[in-house]
């Protein structure tokens, strides 16, 4: 019986990704029903006001302590700590705004729809544009065509979207594992980019006035004490010091939750607890791992309860492990550490599919050994 699995991907040699189909996954039609009335009678569904307001707080003391420190510095190279340390901050603030999102930390929906939008305007993105996509990621995770984080985007998570790589991307997706987190040091600047082309599309955008005014209140907030102040080359310095820490700080927190797990197949029928614990991973540490990344170290259990609130999770854990041990339903979880070495070798293995067609296969895998 698998009760807890550490999730194995091969790292030497290539491995050809295969789909997941409805037949590979027994169904475990009543296994959400049972759960959930477990989780809801030991009440790990209500709100936890007092943990948010603490983390409102320290975030409130984080940006003073920021800015106190950019005023005090002036024109000084150590301001690029104060920009790494504003990355880690916005990171942050990503992962409530992602919360209240999910409607975990205020009681009525609309209250946690305008504290998400104001806080995703803080971190500089389109709240309209990322909650679509999201939305649909927790509805069909891995799932082909219908999961936004698994299409290509410089990225390649499907051998068929590595295969059509041309030209410069055909180069960087056949390293592009090993390529993974230094390109993520540009994903805050995509994640920008997206934003605003979204706000500026020609299409309907929901709130798209209210948004695109917060956006620019926000970077003329941020951009202008920094060129006002600073001369232009530490200025520039420290916008990309800050972006990047916070690019690679947001992907290398939610790269772990699913990347390397089974990709379902497009038409493949499942049942919502077989689909959401089988695509997800969880992330060993304890109490440090949820600050770190911001709960979604519980993986499994954000994606069966998308709305519980994080101080709660860890209880949720033992409830969904105990009834995956008793019904023979592989639960992943390993540590930070392996999820990232998982991770590199999947995106290096579906990689393969760009590589030269004049390439000769087997000198191609002693390469990679």
């Amino acid at each position: 019986m698998t009760s807890l699995q550490d999730a194995a991907t091969p790292t030497l040699g290539p491995v050809r990704q295969t789909y997941a189909r409805a037949e590979d996954f027994p169904p475990i039609t009543r296994a959400y029903t049972q759960v959930s009335r477990v989780v809801r009678e030991t009440g790990l569904l209500r709100r936890a006001p007092w943990f948010y307001g603490l983390v409102g707080v320290a975030l409130a003391v984080a940006f003073g302590g920021a800015i106190t420190g950019f005023v005090l510095l002036g024109a000084s190279w150590f301001q690029l700590l104060i920009a790494g340390a504003l990355g880690i901050v916005f990171t942050q603030v990503a992962f409530l705004a992602h919360e209240a999102a999910h409607r975990q930390i205020l009681v009525g929906g609309p209250a946690n729809d305008r504290l998400a939008r104001v806080l995703v305007a803080v971190v500089g993105m389109s709240y309209s544009w990322w909650d679509s996509k999201h939305n649909r990621h927790h509805a069909n995770p891995n799932r082909v065509g219908k999961d936004p984080d698994i299409e290509v985007d410089t990225i390649s998570f499907l051998e068929e979207d590595a295969s059509r790589a041309r030209g410069l991307r055909r180069l960087v997706t056949r390293k592009q594992g090993w390529l993974f987190f230094p390109l993520l040091t540009f994903e805050g600047f995509n994640l920008h980019f997206h934003s605003i082309r979204h706000l500026t599309s020609r299409g309907p955008v929901k709130s798209r006035w209210t948004e695109l005014g917060m956006l620019t209140v926000r970077f003329a907030l941020v951009l202008t004490p920094v060129f006002l102040f600073l001369p232009i080359g530490m200025a520039f310095a420290f916008i990309g010091v800050m972006s990047a820490v916070f690019g690679v700080y947001m992907g290398a927190s939610f790269a772990p939750n699913h990347k390397g797990m089974p990709i379902i197949a497009a038409d493949a029928k499942l049942d919502f607890f077989s689909k959401q614990v089988r695509t997800s991973r969880n992330i060993r540490g304890g109490w440090w791992a949820t600050w770190l990344m911001g709960g979604l170290n519980y993986q499994v259990e954000h994606h069966l309860f998308p709305s519980m609130a994080r101080p709660h999770l860890a209880k949720a854990r033992r409830i969904v492990r105990d009834y995956c041990a008793a019904n023979d339903v592989p639960y992943t979880e390993t540590s930070l550490r392996r999820s990232y070495a998982i991770v590199i070798a999947y995106l290096n293995d579906v990689g393969l599919a760009a590589r030269d067609p004049f390439d000769c296969p087997v000198v191609a895998q002693y390469r990679r050994v």
